[in-house]
């Protein structure tokens, strides 16, 4: 199999912390160089017509794009440990979570860097004033957080999935739009996060 990243972007580590906590080795990762548009290259379209990392190309030549997905395939090839829950419950308060994650953290930090940062004014246009207001969008996030991590030990409930990688690679991401949450604002958040950035699978990128 090959794993279609791009060094440090906040989707492609998601699946390589998936990879790493299911102790799955046999992935060679192929990093792309965004700023220079190989994602765009037709070659690369022809594995993703949405020119997206990550994908994870299997052995046959399928190519499976979007973390869920890509999630979905391991978890089947590889289920223990259980990322994305072993009980009907499990399965759908992690779902709900990641889904919640993703669209109102990770996509709404996607979208304040790409607009104020002007990263890929290249083949984009960006506009500064979406970009600050999806900043503030992805900040009413943090609260909601605060209040699950409050009475969980991890984002879904009592055991480490695939909502708590989401969950941590979007702060990371974060960070390179000035967003930091304070440890006295989100006491439970900001624990969770320092937990988490003590696995293993977190230094992967």
């Amino acid at each position: 199999m090959k794993l279609y990243s791009a060094h440090k972007a906040p989707n492609p580590r998601r699946v390589l912390m998936f990879l790493a906590e299911k102790g799955i080795t046999d992935v060679e990762v192929v990093n792309l160089d965004l700023s220079a548009g190989d994602n765009l290259h037709e070659d690369f379209r022809r594995k993703n017509p949405m020119a997206k990392v990550p994908v994870l190309e299997l052995d046959d030549g399928t190519c499976i794009s979007e973390c869920g997905a890509i999630y979905r395939y391991l978890e089947e090839r590889v289920p223990e440990p259980a990322l994305l829950g072993r009980t009907i419950m499990e399965k759908t308060l992690i779902e709900m979570w990641e889904r919640r994650a993703e669209l109102s953290f990770m996509l709404t930090v996607g979208h304040c860097f790409q607009h104020t940062t002007g990263f890929f004014k290249d083949r984009m246009t960006p506009i500064a004033a979406w970009g600050e207001e999806s900043g503030l969008l992805a900040r009413q996030f943090l609260p909601l957080l605060e209040e699950q991590l409050t009475g969980h030990d991890f984002v879904a409930g009592s055991e480490f999935s695939a909502a708590d990688i989401t969950v941590f690679c979007a702060l990371e991401f974060a960070k390179l739009v000035g967003m930091r949450p304070d440890a006295e604002e989100f006491p439970a958040l900001v624990a969770w996060y320092q937990g988490i950035k003590q696995r293993p699978s977190a230094a992967i990128f």
